[in-house]
């Protein structure tokens, strides 16, 4: 079968974030997030909002929130 050849370029590009989305969501379920960091990191991909976060360190994926006292210890050392 024959791909489709896009409409104009941005069917085209929102075929290859599709398909970038897909490679990457098969690395972040195949790692064993052995490693992670607290980090800032924005809510979701269609809103600008920045919240903190556990992201492993090899797929960054967000894998928790952290308690008050790891919010203050990253805070402090952030700004301190």
């Amino acid at each position: 079968m024959i791909p489709k050849k896009p409409h104009n370029k941005v069917a085209g590009l929102f075929s290859t974030r599709n398909e970038i989305d897909k490679k990457i969501k098969g690395i972040q379920e195949s790692c064993n997030h052995l490693t992670k960091s607290i980090k800032q990191v924005q809510e979701r991909l269609d809103t600008p909002t920045i919240v903190t976060r556990w992201v492993c360190d090899e797929c960054s994926l967000i894998i928790g929130i952290p308690n008050n006292d790891e919010l203050q210890n990253y805070l402090n050392n952030k700004h301190g």
